[in-house]
């Protein structure tokens, strides 16, 4: 552990970066993986708790249909992965939300699974949101091929041969989850359930231990197929070159809502963040190794954005000045010294001005690296408790509910609502499929069914309303007059509390990009690649670089972090 004379108090734990600096949309839609990352932090204590894995049942055809299941065995629980693998018509190959069949479903179940059971969940998990699950199963999920790359990985190793390294990095999974669903949903177990094991703990757990299993089997699958197809002659892949496969996502708008509608859980992850970020430019002095470390992760980084190749325009020009970024962080990397007082802060204050957001949020990241010891005990503090309602406080006075007002949403002071373009955009829930939409204010007759996911604007329209109530009045009268406000009061005594919990940007603006919701979420996720398909949907890739299951005990799970790729194999 590093000694506490090497932290110095040149950035104090309460010297955070304000709110409203980080809640911005262009900033958010600027972060990266870090160690704080979900899927990371689900690998190193998986290493660190001993966990066994294996693969139970393998029932599969040479025509890819069947079933197979991958079991993981902790200290304490074992669960496991049930796998369906479809024929699937190609006309019948969708990534929307609308799809109703898919290459393969899949359920994370808590516990062992017997035949029973297996038979049980083949009548329900293929049809997903049509079927149910009970509260043993704890994640449903679908994913379709990535057929090009498929059909040419199977095709070399049938032939005795590895597939292109370089077509592997251009799609980078052999399989795309669409949806990857936990936490009651459908049925699913409730999270109160499993919320206190310590595997678990943090957010999104089971969905990250679903994934990592779904892109063992998307291996399983294909060498079992070319095996199956020429047992003479067919390879397995190479060791390394199979790191370089993740696994796909699409994701739409049915995840942008999220970082609206939990402030409390939003707040703990980007408060881990800020305080991990506060720790490390703490430092005093930076070790020979810690630079090291540093060093070399920045090159890779910088190789990776020169891999990150997207046809979006928003988002080219983004990476195209992040490698102009990176120049200049390699070149400061490559003179720091052990000698520099508080080298990190220097670094980082530096890089607030020289470069971009998109730099600013990939330096943020790589600087936690070297610094385990400071930054990973904060994953245990992301999660937060979202079962209890908040009570609205009726006793706090109008005047100090201005107050509050003035605070957390004085970056509306700027924003005219009464303006077409400050509120083009409505937020409502799509009948059909029970996911959230964005529809045009003025061209759809959408208004009616508008979900409360505009703080900003219904803020301002409290505060109008307050203004002409007694300031001496209460918060509880004033409801009593105009229940329509209930929401947003309730949502500011939160934020109050929970300052990283709101966004500083119109959320129904013309201008807004729903993607950078999408993208701050999944960053904590750890996905890599974002590959915006429109302003409204992306595609990422999840643990690319990572171990496999049987060599986990044997490599460093966060040297998942910028994998070589195009330039040499990954170094997990």
């Amino acid at each position: 552990m590093r000694e506490a004379d090497q932290i110095t108090s040149n950035v104090a734990m309460n010297e955070l970066r304000p709110a409203q600096t980080v809640m911005k949309l262009a900033r958010m839609g600027s972060f990266h993986q870090s160690r704080l990352s979900f899927m990371r932090v689900l690998l190193r204590r998986l290493k660190q708790n001993g966990w066994q894995f294996d693969r139970p049942v393998f029932n599969i055809d040479a025509r890819g249909i069947g079933v197979a299941t991958y079991r993981a065995s902790g200290p304490e629980s074992t669960y496991t992965l049930v796998a369906f693998s479809h024929e699937l018509d190609s006309s019948q190959r969708s990534d929307r939300v609308i799809a109703e069949a898919w290459d393969a479903t899949f359920t994370l179940c808590d516990g062992e699974v017997d035949a029973a059971q297996i038979e049980r969940l083949a009548s329900h998990v293929p049809r997903q949101e049509a079927g149910r699950l009970e509260q043993s199963e704890m994640v449903l999920s679908r994913a379709n091929k990535s057929v090009r790359l498929f059909s040419h990985v199977l095709d070399a190793l049938t032939r005795g041969e590895q597939p292109d390294p370089e077509m592997i990095d251009s799609v980078g999974y052999l399989f795309r989850t669409t949806a990857v669903y936990g936490a009651g949903k459908f049925g699913a177990a409730d999270r109160e359930l499993w919320a206190d094991r310590p595997e678990f703990a943090g957010s999104f757990q089971p969905e990250m231990l679903a994934v990592w299993l779904i892109r063992t089997f998307s291996i399983d699958l294909v060498e079992h197929l070319a095996m199956t197809a020429a047992p003479d002659q067919a390879v397995t892949l190479d060791r390394n070159l199979r790191r370089r496969f993740g696994v796909g996502n699409s994701t739409g708008l049915g995840m942008a809502p999220f970082l609206i509608n939990h402030p409390r859980l939003i707040h703990s992850w980007i408060k881990a963040r800020e305080v991990a970020l506060a720790r490390v430019r703490g430092i005093n002095h930076a070790s020979q190794r810690e630079l090291l470390t540093f060093r070399s992760l920045v090159s890779r980084a910088r190789q990776n954005a020169l891999d990150w190749q997207v046809d979006d325009i928003r988002q080219t020009e983004k990476i195209n000045r992040l490698r102009f970024d990176f120049d200049w962080v390699v070149e400061q990397a490559a003179m720091l010294t052990e000698h520099d007082i508080a080298p990190w802060d220097r670094l980082y204050r530096e890089a607030e001005v020289q470069l971009s957001l998109e730099g600013q949020e990939a330096l943020v990241s790589l600087m936690f690296e070297p610094y385990g010891e400071l930054v990973d005990d904060l994953a245990s503090s992301m999660c937060a408790d979202e079962a209890t309602p908040h009570k609205i406080d009726g006793s706090i006075s109008v005047s100090k509910t201005l107050d509050d007002l003035a605070a957390q949403y004085n970056w509306t002071e700027s924003i005219d609502f009464a303006s077409e373009a400050a509120q083009a955009r409505v937020w409502y829930v799509s009948e059909e499929k029970l996911e959230p939409r964005l529809g045009e204010r003025f061209e759809e007759p959408l208004e009616p069914y508008e979900q409360p996911l505009s703080p900003g604007r219904d803020a301002v329209r409290m505060y109008h309303d307050l203004k002409s109530f007694s300031p001496d009045a209460t918060i509880g009268e004033f409801l009593l007059r105009h229940p329509e406000h209930r929401h947003i009061a309730r949502r500011l005594q939160l934020v109050s509390h929970w300052p990283y919990g709101e966004i500083r940007n119109n959320t129904i603006a013309a201008d807004m990009v729903p993607i950078d919701l999408l993208r701050c979420k999944l960053s904590f996720f750890g996905a890599t690649k974002f590959d915006p398909r429109s302003d409204r949907w992306l595609r990422i890739t999840m643990y690319q670089g990572a171990p496999f299951p049987d060599e986990l005990q044997a490599c460093d799970p966060d040297d998942m972090a910028y994998p070589q790729l195009s330039n040499g194999t990954a170094t997990v």
